[in-house]
């Protein structure tokens, strides 16, 4: 596994590093590590406005920025290390991450942290999320990668993970009585005293690559990196997009996340439509929202359309018909 670092700390640099390679370097596999400061990065499928707290994120200068793969929100500062893993796509990976959740908790149990994988995508400690994941599927190269990235929350500040983004009322309702705070941790209190970030970092690394992985590596076009950046990951219209006016919303939560539409009918045919969700999606879903424009709305037009598209790749573990369900209430 080829280790890999982007010598920054911009959010929007630093997903448009991943995204090049992710598309550019199509054979072999890759291992990120990288840190972005004061951000917070918005899953794919998201509506940004509903996720911040626009004055909280104001004042503190926090930069909001989209990235390509599904799941929820996430606060990242420089107490934070984050992970990408590059390869090819085989025909067992699909939604399970197992594969590469493993890999995250074997080093970390290599370290004397207790780490278990729980749930649709995160890693605890102690019963504390320390870890999110969330992956995506291109073709590149003639071939299917895939992308799987995470956090680990190795000295994160709680408070400005509660202060940066709202919390659904729906997804955690029946936690209504807990806090941020007592639901994420810190690898550091699990770590021996003075180990710092850097330290953690190059354990994990050597834990996850080998000498000969960090040779000369490939080559880079940084260039393009930066074009990406400026052109894609600094623009609102990419991390704050659009929120049309809309005749019909719907929302509901569902085992795999949280699915929410909505739509501008006119004299029964759908002109405009957006989806929103944390769900785990391989592929955006936005490409099912853009094949609705035009459609009858009507549950058998609804229906055929989301039947065009592979459920696991664009929905996660939410099915057809409970999407359907939503756009058709």
């Amino acid at each position: 596994m080829i280790y890999l670092e982007t010598g920054s700390t911009d959010p929007t640099y630093n997903l448009a590093y991943e995204e090049w390679v992710l598309t550019h370097l199509t054979e072999g596999e890759y291992l990120i590590l990288w840190q972005n400061d004061n951000a917070i990065i918005i899953g794919s499928n998201q509506n940004t406005l509903q996720e911040i707290d626009p004055a909280f994120v104001r004042e503190h200068h926090i930069r909001v920025v989209r990235r390509t793969t599904g799941g929820g929100a996430v606060y990242h500062d420089l107490g934070n290390l984050n992970y990408s893993f590059i390869k090819d796509r085989t025909k067992d990976s699909g939604m399970d991450m197992s594969e590469f959740t493993q890999l995250v908790v074997k080093a970390l149990g290599s370290m004397g942290v207790a780490a278990e994988a729980s749930g649709r995508n995160d890693i605890l400690v102690d019963g504390k999320k320390v870890s999110g994941t969330a992956q995506r599927v291109v073709n590149a190269g003639g071939k299917e990668r895939i992308l799987y990235h995470g956090t680990l929350l190795y000295k994160s500040d709680p408070d400005m993970i509660q202060g940066a983004l709202r919390a659904d009322p729906e997804k955690f309702k029946s936690k209504a009585t807990k806090s941020v705070k007592s639901r994420v941790g810190n690898i550091s209190d699990y770590m021996p005293e003075g180990l710092t970030l850097y330290d953690f970092r190059d354990r994990l690394r050597d834990l996850l690559s080998s000498p000969d992985d960090r040779q000369a590596g490939p080559v880079i076009d940084y260039d393009a990196v930066k074009k990406l950046r400026d052109e894609k990951y600094a623009t609102y219209e990419w991390n704050y997009g659009r929120s049309p006016e809309f005749d019909y919303a719907n929302k509901k939560r569902f085992a795999g996340g949280t699915f929410e539409v909505r739509l501008k009918l006119e004299k029964g045919v759908i002109t405009d439509a957006a989806i929103y969700g944390d769900f785990l999606s391989l592929k955006p879903a936005s490409e099912i929202a853009e094949a609705l424009i035009g459609k009858r709305y009507t549950k058998e037009d609804v229906a055929e359309v989301f039947d065009r598209f592979e459920a696991t790749d664009y929905l996660g573990t939410i099915t057809r018909e409970e999407a359907v369900s939503v756009v058709i209430s």
